[in-house]
C-alpha cells in the first residue's frame, strides 16, 4: 500500500493515498457506516492525478472504476448497515442530463445492497446559477424562449442497506436532541402547538421551550424528538445550510486545482446521527478537507478517512483537530 502520509488518533485514522489501495487493508465487516460524496464522473475535476476518479476519460470508464470501489465498500460494511452516497444528476457538454444517481443505485444493488430511499437536498436556484453558470437558469430565456429554461438540479443522498441482519441496533434511547439545519419548527407545527397549549410562541420561542423542557428528558417519545424526526423524515431536506462547511479556501494548488466544495455538515450530521451509534466506526473513501471525519468525531463516533489529494489532506488535519470541541451545551440550545 502506497500511502504518502497517515495520522492516527484515538478517535480517527486518516490516510493521504488512493482509496483503492487503502480499502483492501481494512477487515471484512468492520465498518458501521459509510458516508461519501464520490467524484461526479467528470462534472468536476479535483486534481491532475491519474488515480483521481474525476479524471476518467469517459463515464463508462468512471463507472468501471466506481464499481471496484463499491465492491470494497460492500466487503467492509457490516451486514444490515448503511452506505449513504451524496450524488447529483450530471449535465453533459450538450446540455442533456445523465442520471448518475441511477447508475449508483444499479452498482450498489449488484454488490449486495438494498436501495432504501433518496433524500432530495434543495438548493437555491440563483446560487446554483452563480456557482455553475448553467445557461438554463438564466432569466433572459423566460423572455426569449422558455423551452430553454429548466429547474436547478438538487443534490441527493442515496441510502443503501447491506443485506443481512444488523447485529447491533442503532438506538436513540432518549430520542433525537440536536437539530442539524436552519428551521427546526415548521409553521403548521407552530400553529398546532399554540392552539393546543393556548400559547403565542414564535418559532424561536417554541424551539427554546422544547429544548428547556425535553433536552435532558429520559422519555424516548418526547416532543422535541418527534419534531426533529418530522423534519428529518421528509424526503426533501429544504433547510440545509449551504455555507455550513469546513474551511477549504487554503487548499488550492496552483497547478491543478479546479474544484473545492465540501459537503455541508448538516447533511453529514443527520446521516451520522440517524445511522450509527456512539463509538462506532464511520468510513469515507473521499475525505476531501475532512468533513466526513470531522462530523462523526464531533458526534462521538470514530472515523476513517482516505484522501488522494495532498493539499486537501493537509487541510483536513487542521479541520479535524477541532472536532472534539465542536459542540458545547450552550451552543446546542442556541436559537436558530
Amino acid at each position: 500500500m502506497k500511502v504518502i502520509r497517515q495520522v492516527h488518533e484515538e478517535n480517527y485514522s486518516i490516510y493521504n493515498g488512493d482509496c483503492m489501495e487503502v480499502l483492501p487493508t481494512l477487515d471484512d465487516n468492520s465498518i458501521d457506516l459509510i458516508v461519501n460524496s464520490p467524484p461526479f464522473a467528470g462534472l468536476y475535476n479535483y486534481s491532475s492525478s491519474n488515480k483521481d476518479f474525476s479524471n476518467c476519460d469517459s463515464k463508462e470508464q468512471f463507472l468501471e472504476q466506481y464499481e471496484y470501489l463499491v465492491k470494497e465498500c460492500a466487503r467492509v460494511t457490516k451486514p444490515g448497515r448503511i452506505n449513504a452516497i451524496h450524488v447529483m444528476e450530471i449535465i453533459n457538454q450538450k446540455g442533456s442530463n445523465w442520471d448518475f444517481p441511477h447508475e449508483v443505485v444499479k452498482i450498489h444493488e449488484k454488490y449486495g445492497f438494498e436501495y432504501k430511499n433518496r433524500i432530495t437536498i434543495w438548493k437555491e436556484p440563483l446560487k446554483v446559477r452563480m456557482r455553475t453558470m448553467v445557461m438554463s437558469l438564466m432569466h433572459k430565456f423566460i423572455v426569449e424562449d422558455s423551452t430553454n429554461c429548466f429547474t436547478a438540479s438538487p443534490d441527493y443522498v442515496l441510502i443503501f442497506k447491506k443485506k443481512g441482519d444488523n447485529q447491533v441496533p442503532v438506538i436513540h434511547p432518549f430520542g433525537l436532541k440536536n437539530y442539524a439545519g436552519a428551521v427546526p419548527i415548521l409553521p403548521n407545527i407552530l400553529t398546532a402547538f399554540n392552539n393546543a397549549n393556548n400559547t403565542t410562541f414564535n418559532e424561536a420561542q417554541l424551539w427554546q421551550h422544547l429544548n428547556n423542557e425535553y433536552y435532558d428528558s429520559k422519555e424516548p417519545n418526547n416532543k422535541l424528538s418527534h419534531y426533529i424526526w418530522q423534519r428529518y423524515a421528509s424526503s426533501t431536506w429544504d433547510d440545509i445550510r449551504i455555507d455550513e462547511v469546513l474551511k477549504y479556501k487554503n487548499t488550492k494548488d496552483e497547478d491543478d486545482e479546479k474544484h473545492v466544495h465540501p459537503l455541508q455538515l448538516d447533511v453529514i450530521d443527520r446521516i451520522v446521527e440517524l445511522y450509527s451509534n456512539p463509538n462506532e466506526v464511520v468510513l469515507t473513501p473521499f475525505m476531501g478537507v475532512g468533513s466526513e471525519v470531522f462530523s462523526p468525531v464531533s458526534n462521538g463516533r470514530k472515523a476513517i478517512g482516505i484522501e488522494l489529494k495532498e493539499s486537501y489532506f493537509k487541510q483536513s488535519i487542521l479541520n479535524i483537530k477541532g472536532a472534539a470541541n465542536r459542540f458545547k451545551k450552550e451552543e446546542q440550545n442556541k436559537l436558530f
